[in-house]
């Protein structure tokens, strides 16, 4: 048989085409010999069984009229006729079902049977029962003689009687269902051997067929697939087998190829990526050392500059012209400039290098110490801090959170309009994080802003108009990201005042576990 005569897909096509007409001739015996099991359990269970749960509860319900018409007999008491009085009712539902499978067309006849048991059970009320009831309500118990009391017993003897006939032959139909089902359920297991034995021969056909056309080449294909996907990427890809089979190999053996080369690309790019990388990360420990180094070695210079420009202006003061004078102050507020500016720096470099380990806080204390560090620029602007709500408590570093808050509500106090400043600090949680808000009412920052005032050293106004050094909304971003959140200017609706948002990521400990 050559394979090459049709594609993979036209033999597994005529292979499935084979096993299904199996499958169906198999599925349809089946499907008969499961109709037959059906009807013979339905027969059993829906019918026959029911009818013999009824005949059992009328007889039960028959007794108990028997025994309450009999204690009443004997002791004259009403309770006694209660069983009678109910028996009625309670033989309503039995009758009913028993009525039914009568009239059905389900092959139990139960007609006969069922019309003596009414006769009997008639015939024992109405010939015995209500006669003696009436006899003792007139006089009394012990009216009744042991010869009528017999002759109840008889006819109670005959509605038995009758039972045991229905009873009879109901047990010979169930027997008969119980038959015609063991026999359905024999048929269907043949069927369900056969069926099996019949697929699985056919499967075995179709399998070597397959296998020798199909799944041999496929199998070879795979394999190299396999050893190039495992990394022997210059491997080539050489199929056989049926035509499909042969092109898919040789799409897989182009996409190979093209797999190669854009490898090949990416090592060289991966590779470039790297040392600039490296060369990123060794010019920023250079940038942070020296920013670090430069802090700390101008500070020396530059308080002695400090200290002899305040001597000149002390001793000075007054006895040189008017223009000195001016230099001089010139050069004092330069130089305390460059001393905050070089603090600020330091402070700036620190952040993330030379932390403490993170702690439990309470955001409501890192508030009150920021307005605590303000109370001077407070008092002079008669500003006004809220906070909104219970803030909650974070994880990270005290001074450093500090420093967020004070620069913020700082801001609000520093870049006032003509109101009194107020600054409102808020916070909601949402996805893991604590999102807060700190908003004001000052003089505003355009949207188009948003992110140049986060850059260390850039300004909007001179620092004739607003003192500062233009570090401190960059640090704000330096110690929220070195926490793992982020910062924000949120536009503003109506144009006035800044509102900024930064995240915290939610504490792990409850807050009664905060140290104080």
């Amino acid at each position: 048989m050559n394979a090459a005569r049709f594609t993979a897909g036209r033999w597994l096509a005529l292979s499935v085409g084979v096993l299904a007409v199996a499958a169906l001739l198999s599925v349809g015996a089946a499907f008969l010999a499961a109709s037959r099991v059906t009807d013979a359990r339905v027969r059993l269970v829906d019918l026959v069984d029911p009818a013999q749960r009824d005949s059992l509860t009328l007889l039960n319900g028959m007794v108990d009229q028997e025994t309450g018409v009999r204690g009443y007999l004997l002791g004259g008491r009403d309770t006694f006729l209660e069983p009678y009085a109910n028996g009625g009712r309670a033989t309503d539902v039995p009758f009913r079902g028993l009525d039914a499978l009568a009239a059905s067309d389900s092959g139990v006849d139960v007609r006969d049977d069922l019309a003596l048991v009414r006769r009997r059970i008639a015939e024992w009320r109405s010939g015995y029962a209500r006669p003696a009831i009436a006899r003792v309500r007139r006089e009394g118990a012990g009216a009744i003689s042991d010869e009528e009391v017999s002759e109840g017993k008889r006819r109670f003897d005959a509605v038995r009687s009758a039972f045991r006939g229905l009873d009879a032959t109901i047990a010979a139909e169930r027997g008969d269902a119980r038959d015609d089902l063991d026999r359905a359920a024999d048929q269907l297991t043949i069927a369900l051997v056969f069926a099996t034995i019949v697929l699985l021969g056919t499967l075995a056909t179709v399998a070597v067929i397959a296998r020798g056309i199909v799944a041999r080449p496929l199998g070879r294909l795979t394999e190299q697939v396999r050893a190039v996907a495992g990394g022997a990427l210059r491997r080539p890809v050489e199929p056989g087998g049926p035509k499909d089979i042969v092109a898919l190999g040789r799409d897989v053996e182009a996409m190979r190829v093209r797999i190669v080369q854009e490898l090949e690309a990416v090592e060289k790019a991966q590779a470039e990526l790297a040392a600039q990388a490296e060369d990123l990360a060794r010019s920023n420990a250079e940038l942070e050392q020296f920013a670090y180094v430069a802090s700390h070695d101008l500070q020396e210079p530059l308080r002695k500059v400090t200290s002899f420009c305040q001597m000149l202006e002390r001793r000075y003061s007054g006895q040189l012209d008017e223009r000195a004078d001016q230099y001089i102050a010139f050069a004092v507020d330069g130089a305390k400039r460059m001393q905050i500016l070089i603090n600020d720096l330091l402070a700036f470099s620190r952040v993330g290098r030379m932390g403490r380990e993170s702690e439990l806080v309470d955001a409501d204390d890192l508030v009150a110490a920021a307005t605590a560090n303000l109370a001077s620029g407070i008092e002079e602007s008669g500003a006004e801090i809220e906070v909104t709500g219970d803030l909650p408590v974070v994880s990270g570093e005290r001074s450093l959170l500090v420093l967020v808050f004070q620069n913020l509500i700082g801001n609000g106090i520093k870049f006032r309009g003509e109101e009194p400043p107020k600054v409102r600090v808020s916070v909601e949680q949402e996805d893991g994080f604590w999102r807060f808000t700190v908003a004001d009412n000052g003089i505003g920052i355009d949207p188009q802003y948003g992110e140049r005032i986060f850059v260390i050293f850039q300004r909007l106004h001179t620092k004739d108009a607003y003192s500062g050094t233009g570090i401190g909304l960059a640090m704000c971003r330096k110690v929220i990201e070195h926490h793992g959140g982020r910062i924000w200017l949120e536009p503003s609706d109506n144009g006035s005042g800044a509102t900024f948002r930064f995240t915290l990521p939610v504490a792990d400990t409850a807050p009664e576990e905060v140290e104080g």
